[in-house]
């Protein structure tokens, strides 16, 4: 009996990237999100599996991965904010939702050469960190993909308009 397959936390970054750019090559997948090509092969075919990719392609299906980002990926992958260290804003202290929420606290995602202190919080991709320099709209997408995740009612509602605005072409 062959086991269940699972979305893993990094396979979101790898959805979001594909919805931008959906003629990206492994290598070209691999290169912008920080892992190999054989580990975004992979999520590629956990990302078909679970629906979010048409089948035999890497052509985002937008409605149902709006869908599962809206509805789903706060229970898959729960936030949990840790003590504070230094880090890369994420979530409602990350661009773009910085300036239209004011708050206390600044999350985080952990960093040495992170530009902000504040309360961390694990991120879907092991390498999220590096995304604000590497590949800053992907890192953007996280960031409120963190705020879907993490956030009140109105931080989640702006990080979904905002996630729809970037991702789902106009009518």
């Amino acid at each position: 009996m062959s086991k269940q397959e699972a979305l893993k936390p990094q396979d979101v970054a790898v959805a979001l990237r594909l919805a931008q750019m959906p003629d990206s090559s492994y290598f070209q997948l691999g290169n912008d999100l920080s892992m190999s090509p054989s580990t975004a092969h992979e999520s590629v075919e956990r990302l078909q599996l679970a629906g979010l990719l048409r089948p035999d392609s890497r052509q985002v299906n937008r409605h149902f991965l709006m869908e599962f980002l809206e509805h789903g990926v706060k229970y898959m992958f729960p936030a949990k904010l840790h003590a504070r260290v230094r880090g890369v804003p994420t979530a409602h202290s990350g661009p773009p939702l910085a300036n239209e929420f004011i708050s206390d606290e600044t999350i985080v995602w952990p960093h040495a050469n992170g530009t902000a202190v504040g309360q961390a919080m694990t991120p879907l991709h092991k390498k999220a960190a590096e995304l604000a320099n590497n590949c800053p709209s992907v890192y953007e997408l996280l960031t409120l993909v963190d705020a879907i995740r993490i956030g009140r009612v109105r931080e989640r509602a702006a990080a979904i308009d905002m996630i729809k605005e970037r991702l789902v072409p106009a009518a």
